[in-house]
């Protein structure tokens, strides 16, 4: 690692702007290590859930406290945004308003003038806090998805002109040394021109149907989960791919959960259902090791303190059930999609996601003009349990196969420690090209925006209809 000792914090700024993903052989190394300038970057969280708190929050501190200070903390819930300072363990001026949150936002911005601004909130509310945070002179880091309409993509490409001021997308996908691998094999052409792609995405009854326990069943709030879950994966496919989408045609019902359940209730503690219903979920039922929970390196529910400390003492101040029934009657995003999607390069992709499988994973094939990529990946094992290993099959036209051999990583595949590592340590190289500014955002929505539109409408929807971008044959990249 570099000498990093004299870098201005002015450097530092504009550096985490500009910071993008190593080689999968990049060694994980916190921030710890490396003496800074005192004067730490000031920032500010709005979003007190499960990944703020976590990810966000108390990794953060943990790792990087050296380098940043945490000068607000704000959600609409003023019992969680406590609950949430405990958590990430700082010392710092919360912020609350449930009838308003953006005039807490507007009163945390103002009083502490943060230079970075992390949003975590509703999927929905993220284009508000994103663009009132430019306006307000910080840069910007969002979780997935960056936003759920065009409209609101359009408004923060505006505010990005308007302001100089940039947003970034935490698409940690891209930095799993798993992931990683295929796109240096793909970008060495070990198979050749890529033609079509196979991508089929399994959510397991665990944590498949834990999205339909909360806020992302409600199409308004999520976008669905064409837009909250499946912009990750269509990320990954531009990135893959190296080209932008052209068009999208899709098909999606709701068959299995919501209006479709046998019998229904508010949430799973009040509910007469219990004994019968197979997603019956005890909310303080004992999981993972707290530690790992609230680091963000796990999908899986939270442990029963941080559940309690988030959600359950502070339901009664807005109404939120963590743990609400999956059959709820007002549920109204799809449960099962499917997608073809052309790309500018002419590659074409076949898509589908399930929300009610057996396990969690995906299984995606390349198709080139030499040869043929196939992977698998089980999120909770690894495809060759007793190696602590993944596998990836190359097939050559006229050759012979090739394996590859990824071990497992924690939190996302070992995604989430080498983002962060790439967002907070500044002036490292990104030869993978895994930084992910608005346009990679913009467009991972889009796709789902437009799947939304064609179920609609019955028709192929065409990506450049939808905002001032337009996709172009190879992918573009630019470090801001």
């Amino acid at each position: 690692m570099q000498n990093n000792n004299h870098i201005s914090r002015r450097r530092f700024i504009a550096a985490t702007g500009a910071v993008a993903g190593a080689s999968i052989v990049t060694p994980v190394a916190g921030l710890n290590a490396v003496a800074v300038n005192s004067e730490k970057m000031k920032i500010v969280l709005v979003g007190a859930g499960i990944r703020g708190t976590g990810m966000w929050g108390r990794t953060l501190m943990q790792r990087f406290s050296d380098r940043l200070e945490f000068v607000g903390l704000c959600d609409n819930n003023s019992g969680r945004v406590e609950a949430a300072k405990q958590i990430i363990g700082v010392n710092c001026r919360t912020y609350s308003n449930m009838q308003n949150p953006m005039v807490a936002f507007e009163q945390m911005m103002q009083e502490n003038r943060p230079e970075l601004v992390i949003v975590c909130t509703t999927d929905s509310t993220h284009v508000d806090y994103i663009v009132r945070g430019m306006e307000l002179g910080a840069n910007i880091i969002t979780e997935k998805p960056m936003a759920t309409e065009s409209e609101q993509i359009q408004r923060i490409i505006d505010s990005e002109k308007a302001t100089g001021k940039t947003t970034r997308v935490t698409f940690n996908y891209r930095y799993s040394p798993y992931r990683a691998k295929i796109y240096e094999l793909l970008r060495a052409g070990e198979i050749g021109d890529i033609v079509s792609v196979d991508m089929n995405y399994y959510l397991d009854i665990s944590h498949g149907a834990d999205y339909f326990r909360r806020w992302h069943g409600l199409t308004d709030k999520g976008g669905t989960l064409w837009v909250h879950k499946a912009s990750h994966h269509f990320d990954l496919l531009s990135w893959w791919i190296d080209s932008e989408p052209e068009s999208v045609y899709a098909l999606g019902e709701l068959e299995h959960y919501g209006k479709n359940g046998p019998f229904r209730g508010t949430n799973c503690r009040n509910c007469q259902h219990t004994r019968e219903c197979q997603y019956f979920w005890q909310i303080e039922r004992p999981m993972q090791d707290f530690q790992q929970e609230a680091s963000g390196m796990t999908t899986r529910p939270q442990g029963p303190s941080t559940f309690r400390l988030l959600y359950l003492d502070n339901e009664h101040i807005d109404g939120y059930f963590r743990d609400g029934c999956v059959y709820r009657q007002n549920i109204d995003i799809f449960d099962k999609m499917a997608a073809t999607i052309r790309y500018m390069n002419g590659v074409q992709v076949s898509y589908s996601l399930t929300t009610y499988s057996p396990y969690e994973g995906y299984r995606i094939a390349f198709n080139g003009s030499k040869g043929r990529i196939d992977a698998w990946i089980e999120e909770s094992n690894p495809t060759i349990p007793n190696r602590g290993v993944n596998e990836i099959v190359l097939f050559k036209n006229f050759g012979r196969r090739q394996f590859f051999f990824i071990p497992t990583g924690s939190g996302h595949g070992g995604g989430d420690a080498l983002l962060l590592n790439q967002i907070f340590i500044p002036e490292t190289p990104d030869p993978l090209k895994q930084f992910a500014g608005s346009r990679d955002g913009a467009f991972s929505c889009l796709t789902g925006i437009a799947a939304r539109k064609s179920i609609a409408s019955k028709q192929p929807v065409k990506i450049a209809d939808l905002t001032s971008l337009k996709p172009q044959p190879q992918k573009e990249y630019t470090r801001t």
